[in-house]
């Protein structure tokens, strides 16, 4: 199965550890984030990976090539030119989710239990366009769904900003999406932008006419390891999640 591993970012919010190592190559626990994200993924089958690449992108690529790519087959969506967001980046890695199988994308901030082909075969029994995973947690940006888990719309808690994607007679839910999603590539001739742009926003404008679900991910061992405060937090769950392929450091 195939997958795309979000690496490119300039991990901003990790200042000064990012300014000469990319946040994919930070340590979290045993191991580097994008380590994590590799053997997770070849753990529920995901063994033909995607890493988009940005900031200190010939570090990531010189990591992988001497660890021999962990025992997957590799590809890399070079966007050393231009930073493309994740709607673009993904947009950019098109060519390589060429089966016409559902794809899922896996953002190397995350560290988390989370049973991800118990969540592919989810998006495989709904056939909708996209299957996003969720989390009830606090954040200033949410995503809103309705009872049946049908992507509505976005808000944002702190400017009352709110974008809406389809009507609902049902009371919306808030949920804090968490960076990891099960797509269908019959997506890319509906995407219209090009460049640098979000997923999310092309989520809301395609959920009104399109089945875009989200997922309740509610295993108790979980961080975004996009800040130093959960670097360390993401360190400490990362020694409780094993693979049984890898030899102690």
């Amino acid at each position: 199965m195939k997958a795309m591993i979000l690496a490119a970012g300039l991990g901003t919010r990790l200042k000064p550890l990012t300014d000469h190592c990319p946040k994919a190559l930070l340590m979290a626990g045993p191991y580097t984030l994008l380590e994590f994200a590799i053997r997770k993924l070849k753990a529920a089958g995901f063994d033909e990976l995607i890493i988009n690449v940005h900031h200190h992108a010939p570090m990531i690529i010189s990591y992988l090539e001497r660890n021999r790519n962990f025992g997957c087959r590799i590809s890399i969506s070079d966007e050393s030119d231009q930073l493309l967001d994740t709607g673009g980046g993904i947009q950019q890695a098109s060519w390589f989710f060429n089966d016409g199988k559902p794809f899922l994308v896996y953002n190397a901030d995350i560290i988390g239990d989370l049973d991800l082909g118990t969540l592919y075969a989810r998006h495989l029994e709904q056939q909708g366009l996209a299957t996003l995973v969720v989390r009830e947690r606090k954040t200033s940006r949410y995503l809103l769904f309705d009872a049946e888990m049908r992507l509505c719309g976005w808000e944002n808690v702190n400017t009352g900003e709110q974008r809406m994607a389809r009507p609902s007679a049902d009371p919306l839910t808030q949920l804090a999406f968490s960076g990891i999603h099960v797509i269908s590539p019959v997506i890319f001739p509906l995407i219209q932008t090009k460049g640098r742009f979000s997923i999310i926003d092309t989520y809301l404008a395609l959920a009104g006419s399109n089945l875009i679900t989200g997922y309740l991910d509610d295993s108790p061992l979980w961080a975004d390891a996009g800040k130093p405060e959960s670097l360390e937090q993401a360190g400490e769950i990362a020694k409780l999640i094993t693979f049984s392929d890898r030899k102690p450091a």
